[in-house]
């Protein structure tokens, strides 16, 4: 599984499980970008076979539901779906 690395202000560990056709995984990451934090990432959907599988096991670990975009920060908090007010709050910006 590649995970794609976003430049940025480095004061948490960000995760995001995206989809690459997903509007508001786009948001997401646009608004991660406008934040200018550091974020990984994972289109899930551009996996397949093991790598998928993998993908979605981690996705599962802290959102059994699968549902994107999901957000996981410092593997403490999880944030599913594109909460702007609960990202800014969790991050502290």
């Amino acid at each position: 599984m590649k995970i794609v690395k976003v430049p940025g202000e480095e004061s948490h560990h960000i995760m995001l499980y995206a989809l690459s056709t997903c509007v508001w995984c786009q948001k997401t990451k646009k608004l991660l970008n406008d934040l200018g934090v550091a974020y990984d990432y994972v289109d899930v959907d551009r996996f397949s076979g093991e790598a998928r599988k993998e993908a979605v096991e981690k996705l599962k670990a802290c959102n059994p539901r699968s549902s994107f975009p999901t957000v996981v920060i410092d593997n403490v908090t999880c944030i599913n779906g594109y909460k702007v007010d609960e990202i800014r709050e969790a991050l502290g910006k």
